[in-house]
């Protein structure tokens, strides 16, 4: 079953397209439907979706603005519009399909088999990553393997200094690479990372114990290497003491 939201200014265009959707309710179910973006957005960040289906045209926001705003994308992006002008635009900002209103049930039948088979990739790069991780166990390699942006990254524990959550997603800081984005919880990131060189020291925060420069008592923090200034959870102060 794929799990989708709506986001759309007009309420009659959000009750059109959960009408046609209802033609397939065995294959696609609508979780949340929106005309505010910021509200979508917002939801985005806090739940797991296999599709958005995305007016481009709104007062506040229009859906190009949405898809910048939308840090990591891994699930698939249908454009709903009554002009199609927009239709190479929508595909070069990342969006797998576009839909012309009011939508055809043929063309929403070609667009759901779309998302499934987009669907099946993705979960057939997971698969590969898990055989990756497992190979890398059973030679004793120390490289953490990432899954991010459509490619699997091999990590030194060394280049990491600290990971950070942001909802369903966490944020990888490194030494010397940019941030890495991973589509991950930070609790699935801390199951990734090897004990002896990681801690868990917030709920938001797992930082790299061997990059820890100073401990401030008073004000509950850890500065890491690079000057990056940590705060240190109450519950969790005692049981990173013990680590040195």
């Amino acid at each position: 079953m794929l799990h989708a939201i709506i986001i759309d200014d007009e309420q009659k265009a959000i009750e059109s397209l959960s009408w046609e959707l209802s033609n397939f309710a065995s294959e696609i179910k609508v979780l949340a439907k929106f005309t505010s973006p910021e509200e979508g957005i917002e939801y985005i960040k806090n739940n797991e979706i296999d599709c958005l289906f995305l007016d481009i045209e709104m007062p506040t926001m229009d859906g190009f603005q949405v898809i910048e705003k939308i840090k990591r994308k891994n699930f698939s992006i249908v454009v709903t519009t009554a002009y199609n002008d927009y239709a190479i635009k929508a595909i070069k900002n990342q969006a797998m399909d576009y839909l012309l209103k009011p939508v055809d049930t043929e063309d929403l039948r070609e667009t759901i088999d779309k998302i499934k088979k987009f669907n099946n990739q993705n979960n057939s790069s997971e698969k590969f990553e898990k055989i990756l991780m497992s190979f890398n166990e059973k030679l004793n390699h120390k490289k953490i393997a990432i899954n991010t942006d459509g490619k699997i990254i091999f990590l030194d524990p060394e280049e990491i200094l600290f990971a950070e959550s942001d909802g369903n997603y966490s944020t990888i800081h490194t030494t010397s690479k940019k941030p890495i984005l991973v589509t991950k919880k930070l609790k699935e990131i801390n199951e990734l990372l090897p004990k002896d060189y990681f801690f868990r020291i917030h709920n938001s925060f797992i930082i790299n114990l061997h990059k820890v420069k100073e401990f401030l008592k008073v004000d509950g923090y850890v500065i890491l290497e690079n000057n990056h200034k940590i705060p240190v959870s109450r519950n969790k102060k005692s049981q990173f003491l013990e680590n040195f």
